[in-house]
């Protein structure tokens, strides 16, 4: 078995487990920041990979591009908060695990590599069922979370009905408002979310020609 197969088994583990974890919003100048510095890392992933050969090139290549691609989709969700990032984190996640594992399997031959092909495919359908349930949760959620509002709202202003004058008119006022304040927390909360850690890939080492 190929020794980078961690980087791949690491990827499809966070596409598969939850990947929200609270935390501060990010600034701008740290975005901008993180960004550079992924961009970074990428160059000198490609320049370690440079240094070996054959089908072991190319592994390292796509797993530099697969970190590099994961790293800007979770910064691209912890800078928004937004859940569609979140998702697209998800989705980087599959297939760069997907990519990496494919090219492995040239190192195999016959059924051997018939085999492992399908594997990968079968791993990459799995995270993506995944993250596709994933989405369709966090919208249930909001939705569910959007239907209690509308519900305590029109409680709160039938209640009003019992009153008159600037009495009922203040009643009706103070249920928009509660109603104003939880819709606002809820959308802070969801910009404060930011994906969990993705592994990073182990750095690429020299190879003789032909190793694995």
């Amino acid at each position: 078995m190929h020794k980078h197969l961690l980087f791949t088994v690491t990827l499809l583990a966070a596409a598969l487990l939850p990947s929200y974890a609270t935390a501060a919003p990010m600034a701008k100048a740290d975005y901008n920041a993180a960004k550079t510095r992924i961009g970074a890392d990428y160059k000198a992933s490609q320049t370690l990979c440079a240094d070996l050969k054959d089908n072991a090139k190319d592994i390292c290549s796509l797993e530099a591009k697969g970190k590099e691609k994961v790293a800007l989709a979770e910064l691209e969700f912890g800078y928004t908060g937004k859940a569609a990032d979140g998702n697209k984190l998800r989705v980087a996640t599959a297939e760069a695990a997907y990519a990496v594992a494919k090219e492995k399997c040239d190192d195999l031959a016959g059924n051997g590599k018939d085999v492992c092909l399908k594997q990968a495919k079968a791993d990459e359908v799995k995270a993506l069922a995944a993250a596709k349930l994933g989405k369709e949760v966090a919208a249930a959620r909001t939705d569910a979370a959007d239907d209690v509002r509308d519900a305590n709202y029109q409680l709160a202003v039938e209640k009003c009905d019992a009153l008159a004058g600037d009495a009922k008119n203040r009643c009706v006022e103070a249920a928009k408002a509660t109603k104003a304040t939880q819709a606002a927390r809820a959308a802070s909360a969801v910009a404060a979310m930011k994906p969990a850690t993705v592994p990073a890939m182990p750095a690429a080492k020299k190879e003789k020609k032909g190793g694995c």
